[in-house]
């Protein structure tokens, strides 16, 4: 009997793989788009204008403090009924690299303010103007903090790409459904999906646990 479910799955295999494109292109596109709005997002953050960083403060909050699914029910539904019309996919693109853009601004602003107080005073001595000793002294130093946070970050994307699925986008986890109606094995199905999540995600685990030994001072 399992035998058989396997080889009926296998006839599904197409779907599967058109569902994990579609996983991984969302996942890409909303990690670029939420990288470029989370560094803007931190550097907000961690402004000396208590007006733009307490605004971009309360923003994030508001985004990271309440549920995902809400979010993208607020894109796919809300968004239309005031004028702007979204696709399936535009609304998960835009839910998904927005939530991102808001975890990742809060690291990016943690990675600043661990940055030591001296590298900004030693900048500012040099001549560095601000944008000079954002970008040539303390952001290359808070990448460094930052990485293996970060690497974490884009894993859970990957996984929250499945909530998108609510919406009608044939992503991996929508593919795992329509397949689980024909083969009633959901064990077997959804092993299945979960393993394609676990082949994406994977790499960056490894990476990130590389990174982490990579921060660990030596015990001397």
């Amino acid at each position: 009997m399992l035998w058989f479910q396997i080889e009926r799955l296998w006839n599904y295999w197409p779907i599967l793989m058109k569902g994990l494109g579609m996983t991984i292109s969302l996942s890409l596109l909303s990690l670029v788009a939420g990288m470029i709005v989370g560094l803007l997002f931190g550097l907000a953050r961690t402004s000396r204008n208590r007006w733009l960083s307490g605004v971009c403060g309360l923003y994030i909050d508001l985004f990271r403090g309440t549920p995902f699914l809400v979010q993208v029910f607020i894109c796919f539904f809300i968004l239309p009924a005031v004028g702007i019309e979204l696709s399936a996919f535009s609304a998960g693109v835009l839910a998904l690299s927005n939530m991102a853009a808001c975890f990742i601004g809060e690291i990016v602003a943690a990675g600043i303010e661990a940055v030591p107080k001296g590298q900004d005073e030693a900048a500012i001595a040099s001549g560095f103007t601000h944008w000079q000793k954002l970008r040539l002294i303390i952001l290359p130093q808070a990448l460094q903090i930052m990485r293996p946070t970060l690497v974490g970050q884009f894993i859970l994307l990957v996984k929250d790409s499945s909530v998108v699925s609510a919406i009608g986008i044939m992503d991996l986890t929508r593919s795992g459904w329509m397949i689980v109606q024909n083969i009633p094995n959901g064990l077997l199905v959804f092993g299945v999906v979960g393993l394609g999540y676990l082949i994406v995600c994977y790499p960056m685990i490894y990476l990130s646990r590389r990174m982490e030994r990579g921060t660990q001072s030596p015990i001397l």
